[in-house]
């Protein structure tokens, strides 16, 4: 009996000790967040420069290239104006990616008219259309998949940074980085490639 409560409390020290290690590695995020509730406009630079990869691959899954920029400025002020409003300032990851997904629903909201481009003028950019179509077919996939593949494919941050920024379990980052890619191929007609 000894031996079983002795094991158990060790696994229950190790679990603490994880626990520990990851909010110890929040803890800059959440201090930089204090700081910029508190007025300090060089700790929301810093948030802006480790998370702006993070809201442009968002966007960029979900509207158009040219809108990408200034949205992604609109994420930031909303973010800005309303810091104090975020209950976990170890979460602003997630929070700031979340604003960024509402953000495009609202421009899909209040999209105008387009019209497309004729053949001639689409051919025209050789690697940039060959980009905005592999882009626009990313886009076609279920949204799980889309937005893990924007921000490897696109950003080039790696599943762990992925899983880190986006509040997703690493697992889950692989699963749908793994059934992204298989879709991808299959609707760029690469099965048989190992691309």
């Amino acid at each position: 009996m000894f031996e079983v409560e002795t094991s158990n409390l060790l696994f229950m020290d190790g679990e603490r000790q994880k626990a520990e290690a990851a909010e110890a590695a929040c803890a800059p995020e959440a201090a930089l967040v204090a700081s910029a509730c508190a007025g300090d406009r060089e700790a929301f630079a810093r948030l802006y420069d480790l998370y702006a990869p993070l809201v442009h691959g968002v966007l960029l899954a979900r509207v158009p290239y040219d809108e990408v920029g200034d949205l992604a400025q609109d994420v930031f002020l909303v973010a800005f104006r309303k810091l104090g409003s975020l209950r976990d300032a170890g979460r602003f990851g997630p929070w700031v990616a979340m604003i960024a997904r509402n953000r495009a629903t609202d421009f899909h909201r209040r999209s105008r008219e387009t019209e497309e481009l004729r053949e001639e003028m689409a051919h025209a950019g050789g690697r940039e259309a060959e980009a905005a179509e592999a882009l626009e077919i990313i886009r076609s996939l279920p949204e799980a998949y889309r937005e893990t593949l924007v921000l490897r494919l696109v950003e080039g941050m790696t599943g762990p940074e992925i899983a880190a920024r986006t509040g997703l379990q690493p697992a889950s980052v692989r699963v749908n980085l793994h059934r992204g890619m298989k879709l991808l191929r299959e609707r760029l007609g690469m099965r048989g490639r190992g691309v």
